[in-house]
C-alpha cells in the first residue's frame, strides 16, 4: 500500500474535472498507472480517492473480514466497494463522476487531504468550516492511542 501524505487545494473546471496535484503524484510508487478508485465516504460528507492497487489491498481486506452469507456484512460489503473507477488523463487531470460530484455539492474549489492511504476531497467551505471546529486532539490522541500528550511532560 503506498503512503501519500500532504494537503492540496484544487480548482473543478466546468467539466467535472480538477487537475492532480504533482506534490501527490510524486508519492505515487511509479508501479501505479495512473488509476484510481473514487468512492463517497461513510464517515464524512467527502470523497475517497484510492490508488487503484490500494483500492484493491482494500477489498481483499473485507471479502477476507467479511462473511458474503451475512446480510449485514453483505450491505456493508457493497457500500465500501461502491466505487467508481477514474484515470488521469494526458493532462493530469481526474473527472469526478456526476454520482460522486453531489457529495461535494458542485463545489467549484476543493481540498484535497491525504491520510496515508487515500485521499480525502473536500468541498472548500465545508473542509474550512471543520477545521473551525473547536477539537481537543491532544485528548482524542490520549483516549484513541493511549499517549499521553500533556505539554507538561514534553
Amino acid at each position: 500500500m503506498s503512503l501519500i501524505l500532504g494537503k492540496e487545494y484544487c480548482r473543478i473546471d466546468n467539466n467535472g474535472r480538477f487537475k492532480f496535484p504533482i506534490a501527490l503524484k510524486r508519492q505515487l510508487p511509479s508501479s501505479e498507472d495512473g488509476r484510481f478508485v473514487i468512492r463517497q465516504s461513510i464517515y464524512a460528507e467527502c470523497l475517497e480517492l484510492w490508488t487503484y492497487a490500494s483500492f484493491q489491498e482494500e477489498v481483499e481486506f473485507l471479502q477476507k473480514n467479511l462473511n458474503p452469507y451475512n446480510i449485514e456484512d453483505r450491505k456493508l460489503l457493497r457500500k465500501l466497494t461502491d466505487g467508481n473507477i477514474i484515470e488521469l488523463d494526458t493532462n493530469d487531470r481526474l473527472l469526478i463522476p456526476a454520482e460522486q460530484k453531489s457529495c461535494i455539492k458542485n463545489a467549484k474549489d476543493i481540498v484535497l487531504t491525504a491520510t496515508g492511504n487515500f485521499i480525502e476531497i473536500w468541498d472548500y467551505d465545508k473542509y474550512t468550516r471543520m477545521n473551525g471546529e473547536e477539537t481537543d486532539y491532544a485528548s482524542l490522541v490520549n483516549n484513541r492511542l493511549g499517549v499521553n500528550t500533556n505539554s507538561e511532560t514534553l
